[in-house]
């Protein structure tokens, strides 16, 4: 990059959007007009990319959720000029840091699913496949994430509220989408997404709402303002949050019309695009590759189905179609939590996509008579059954892939959860284990740790090839290499240190173990557990004068939906720990919990690169697979976790003796649940009965009372929707304590601890991204990489 011209270019945009000089603007109004000259740049590279691809299969990856994290180092490392332009601005007397901090962190994504389609969108640009993200330009996000009095409360998330420079509007090309009661535009936002070294640019394209007429003159002039604006404001809902409360049923419809209406646009947007050389559909299929995450986009099956009714294709051709377009991957492992919406609502809100499932459910129906099934088996694969769509049969039926995401997550589907339709259709069913991309975990996140790979590998080939990371581990039983690592470790300890008590205001002890757990809030992840356990080991420091530990840091990260009241109470549980512990001098600062405030992307890059010990103690068959366990490990922290998710992976590859696993497995689950009796267990266990008993006994205020209440009887009473203590907390708890227990042993010889933390490095190589995508690019979209090199040699 010409720094003249980018000068020239700050200058210009600072004078035509803020009417001052570039070194008087604020940091914020800096980071925007940097970016936008930024983009000068990228926006010839990005169309010749497009171009290469032009007439190529290419792949498109529809998602409710992307969670992308700041764009500016990730587009200046991955285009080759990070270091010139932080020279470059230091010249100018300005902190490249400040710029990088004022950019908003969109949370358009609420954890593993968004962040995973980020990670396959890099990859992707990386290895020269041609990917399109499609999803909603939630104007709010999820929501901004605060804390009262150790309560979530929940704010609208303004990510916007300063613009976004790296999106382009193509007015151009919005595309109307027909609801019942209701029609609004899609209107298009593209966003560059840059692999690294430059050479493809792909594009996430996410679809804003907004009236047909966004504008009642008549009403207004009548004095009637609401109405004169309300079909702006009714349109501008459908994308103005992520997951929006959906408890009464005009929640449901907005989530419905979420659905339909990004599905709908980026199929429009499709067909659109493939007419301009096409005639009639019969290439469709073998031009476009569409992968549903999860079942937000289900209905896209039927959707284009209905698009292609309307181009003169048959009802079976077009479904032969949508067939060989579609794949589908499954994110959730048990059946009773796979979604599902009610016939009454798609018959109110999209009347002819359900006429189109109806039809689909009845040629499966004669599919399996035809097969030889009998009546009550078929009820079993009904996509319609009892007042309700299964949109998990729909996504399975209507795909040709369906493919889970860990290796144990596979198994189980094959197994038990989906065993049927596996039976029916054993050929669609496949594996590809979740992976991260490593320019922004580690070479972006961890730089000082990227340079020490780079210079013991002699190359720095591992960016775009983790399995070289394997070749480090020659030196892992090198005593000054570990040494070397450990450095680096505490450097990113002081720099979180540091960050969190400017953030949280809390004081913490970098030679602590920082014992971190950062995920979406959720019962089966366990954060409970982890709490119990805290509060075991204070009261252990309490009681006995005499017990040695480690000093732990707990660091949490987690938001809790906002309709989700106990997620919720948890977090005001281990908020509440954490006033009493941190604020105990008698323990000597043995302990100190934190739980970090809108816990997202930008802060998880501070969190993964500090860690000693990662928490991955989910129950036992419940997380399909994880991704922060992967980043954790990447960056140099051993599990303590479960036989749950890519765990089991994890442990294959660095050694169950480099990890600390412990817990119920998903067999023995299977044979516990008939007899299992936590209250029972309890009684056998004083210390952790005292830990549970603190819920209702006085312990904590008693305005926690009702909440802690209703978390102590899931405990030992359930509810009307399942057992007491669903999750074997309490059967899984000494197992913990006793892992942690080896944690802490382990750490007193920091030397052999950090050598756990350097192997899972060196034997993190399986878990990129990379290697994800290249697995789903040829065994399931079958899509070409097309580089400089080899587009003229495909030509031909």
């Amino acid at each position: 990059m010409n720094k003249e011209m980018m000068t020239l270019r700050m200058n210009g945009y600072a004078m035509t959007t803020y009417g001052r000089n570039f070194t008087s603007l604020n940091e914020k109004e800096k980071y925007t007009v940097f970016a936008k000259a930024l983009m000068e740049d990228i926006l010839p590279k990005w169309q010749t990319s497009e171009e290469k691809f032009e007439g190529k299969k290419k792949a498109y990856y529809l998602s409710a959720e992307f969670l992308m994290g700041r764009a500016l180092s990730n587009n200046l490392i991955n285009l080759g000029n990070l270091k010139e332009m932080k020279e470059m601005l230091s010249s100018m007397g300005i902190d490249y840091n400040a710029i990088e901090e004022a950019e908003s962190d969109a949370g358009l994504g609420n954890g593993g699913l968004g962040r995973l389609a980020a990670c396959f969108l890099d990859s992707a640009a990386t290895l020269n496949y041609s990917l399109t993200g499609y999803g909603i330009r939630y104007n709010y996000g999820i929501f901004e994430q605060k804390f009262a009095n150790g309560y979530q409360v929940e704010v609208g998330d303004n990510w916007l509220e300063h613009g976004d420079s790296w999106s382009i509007r193509r007015q151009d090309e919005k595309v109307k989408v027909d609801f019942k009661d209701q029609s609004v535009y899609a209107v298009p936002y593209d966003t560059p997404i840059i692999g690294f070294g430059g050479e493809t640019i792909n594009t996430l394209r996410l679809w804003q709402s907004e009236a047909i007429n966004d504008f009642n003159f008549s009403a207004f002039n009548d004095q009637k303002y609401d109405r004169s604006v309300k079909e702006k404001n009714d349109a501008s809902n459908i994308s103005k949050v992520l997951y929006p409360n959906d408890s009464l049923e005009k929640g449901k419809i907005l989530r419905l019309k979420q659905q339909y209406f990004f599905v709908s646009a980026s199929l429009q947007d499709m067909v659109r695009e493939y007419k301009k050389t096409h005639k009639d559909f019969k290439m469709f299929s073998k031009l476009h590759a569409v992968q549903l995450n999860d079942t937000h986009p289900a209905v896209a099956i039927p959707e284009l189905i209905r698009l292609l009714d309307k181009e003169g294709v048959s009802f079976k051709k077009a479904l032969q179609i949508a067939i060989d377009t579609f794949a589908y991957t499954n994110h959730t492992i048990l059946k009773e939590a796979l979604e599902q919406w009610s016939v009454k609502l798609y018959k109110k809100i999209l009347p002819d996509v359900y006429k189109i499932i109806v039809k689909i459910d009845n040629l499966l129906r004669k599919e399996l008579v035809a097969k030889g099934l009998p009546t009550d088996e078929i009820s079993e694969f009904e996509i319609i059954h009892e007042g309700n769509i299964k949109m998990a049969w729909l996504s399975i039926y209507g795909t040709h892939s369906t493919n889970g995401v860990a290796r144990l997550h596979t198994d189980i589907l094959k197994d038990t959860e989906l065993s049927d339709w596996y039976q029916l259709f054993p050929e669609r069913f496949n594996n590809k284990t979740n992976g991260i991309t490593q320019r922004r975990w580690l070479l972006e996140s961890n730089p000082k740790l990227s340079a020490f790979i780079t210079e013991l590998l002699g190359s720095d080939s591992w960016i775009t090839n983790l399995n070289d990371l394997s070749k480090l581990k020659k030196y892992a039983q090198d005593d000054e290499i570990i040494r070397r690592f450990m450095d680096i470790k505490m450097e990113k300890k002081l720099e979180l240190k540091a960050y969190i008590k400017n953030k949280e205001g809390i004081e913490i002890d970098e030679h602590s173990i920082f014992d971190i757990q950062i995920k979406r809030l959720h019962e089966y992840k366990r954060q409970l557990l982890n709490a119990f356990h805290i509060l075991y080991l204070y009261n252990r420091l309490k009681e006995d004068k005499d017990f040695q530990m480690e000093p732990r840091t707990f660091i949490f990260g987690a938001k809790a939906a906002p309709g989700y009241v106990r997620a919720k109470g948890i977090i005001k549980f281990i908020n509440e720990i954490g006033n009493m512990v941190n604020n105990d001098e008698s323990i000597n600062g043995k302990i100190k919990v934190v739980f970090v405030e809108n816990y997202g992307v930008s802060y998880a890059q501070k969190l993964f690169p500090a860690a000693d010990i990662s928490e991955q103690i989910s129950t036992a068959g419940k997380e399909a697979s994880g991704t922060g366990n992967m980043k954790f490990m990447l960056n140099g922290a051993p599990t303590i976790g479960t036989f749950d998710g890519a765990n089991v992976e994890i442990v294959e590859e660095a050694g169950l003796e480099n990890n600390y696993i412990f817990g119920l497995t998903v067999e023995e689950i299977e044979e516990l649940k008939a007899d299992y009796n936590p209250k029972k267990e309890l009684e056998s266990n004083p210390r952790l009965k005292k830990v549970v008993d603190s819920l209702i006994d006085g312990t904590f205020d008693i305005d926690t009372r009702e909440m802690f209440t209703e978390l102590h009887d899931s405990i030992l009473k359930g509810a009307s929707w399942h057992a007491p203590d669903n999750y074997f907390i309490i059967r899984d708890f000494d197992g913990y304590r006793e892992a942690q227990e080896r944690v802490s042993d382990d750490f007193s010889n920091q030397l052999e601890f950090y050598r756990k933390g350097f192997i899972n490095m060196a034997s993190s190589g399986k878990f990129s991204s990379d290697r994800t995508i290249v697995e789903y690019a040829t065994e399931i979209w079958d899509i070409p990489s097309i580089t400089e090199g080899n587009e003229k040699e495909m030509a031909v």
